[in-house]
């Protein structure tokens, strides 16, 4: 077994930047690549880096693309796992954001052990959550969205 690693996923709409950790803290955390953001090219990169066995873990933000990676990596097998933004430890002082410094640090932390999971709904929950958002930007109160939602599900 060729032992783990680390994988920072820093998404976008478009693109994904890829990080990797080799087991061992004494090993760099290297950037891979930036590639375009489709399950193909994903699982292809993925494949790349598990060649030889290795056991992948991987990890990005919570973000506007949702959850769709992490069921893609799901049913690929690959342990994933999702973190909210604001619970990113940050230097004082550390304003140069790119998105491969982002993906290397979500590797680095991930490999550390650094990081807190959120709760990933599956699709009924995000589907609900997403009506009543919906319900929400059309205008309609907190509590009639919950009145619809109760008369939709019923």
């Amino acid at each position: 077994m060729a032992g783990k690693k680390f994988i920072g996923l820093d998404v976008y709409q478009d693109t994904i930047a890829i990080a990797v950790a080799d087991d061992g803290v004494d090993s760099e955390v290297r950037h891979f690549g930036t590639m375009a953001n489709c399950p193909e090219a994903l699982h292809s990169a993925l494949k790349k880096i598990g060649q030889g066995g290795s056991e992948l873990r991987v990890c990005y933000e919570s973000g506007p693309c949702g959850f769709i990676i992490y069921r893609l990596l799901a049913k690929l097998g690959v342990d994933c796992m999702v973190i909210s933004p604001s619970s990113m430890p940050r230097r004082p002082g550390d304003r140069v954001k790119t998105d491969r410094r982002d993906a290397q640090t979500l590797a680095r932390l991930l490999r550390a052990g650094e990081l807190v999971a959120v709760w990933v709904p599956d699709e009924a929950h995000e589907a609900v959550r997403g009506s009543y958002c919906l319900c929400l930007r059309r205008g309609v109160t907190s509590a009639g969205a919950r009145l619809i939602l109760v008369a939709s599900c019923s």
